[in-house]
């Protein structure tokens, strides 16, 4: 197996199980949260030791940097859970990230709703 396919295969896998770990944590600091989070996409290194694991929240910035942290204070549940259910070497160790992406991808839609608009209203006039 080629070692990119193979490493595209293991971040869907561990995108996966720490989805799954976020609905099965039982601590109180997730219990307003845990269903807005996305675990959007995960980049592992290639010596697999390290992935860093995107995460996208709906909500307004501070929200969201408020939400990374609280991943980050947890990471040892979501590392050993992840080293529970996979067959690797070493458990890599998780870095979560806030993926702006998302936002982007958000402030694009309403600029290009806006054009369209901006354009029906001057085919009207």
């Amino acid at each position: 197996m080629r070692p990119e396919y193979r490493n595209k295969k293991i971040e869907a896998y561990i995108r996966n199980l720490i989805s799954e770990a976020l609905q099965k944590i039982k601590e109180p600091e997730f219990d307003g949260v845990r269903n807005f989070i996305t675990v959007s996409r995960v980049e592992i290194s290639k010596d697999k030791r390290y992935a860093d694991v995107y995460i996208s929240y709906i909500g307004d910035s501070e929200t969201r940097q408020k939400v990374v942290e609280l991943m980050k204070k947890f990471k040892g549940y979501f590392r050993t859970y992840v080293a529970k259910n996979t067959r690797l070497y070493v458990a890599p160790e998780l870095r979560f990230k806030e993926d702006k992406g998302i936002e982007a991808s958000v402030k694009m839609n309403k600029l290009l709703d806006e054009i369209l608009k901006k354009e029906q209203q001057d085919e009207n006039n």
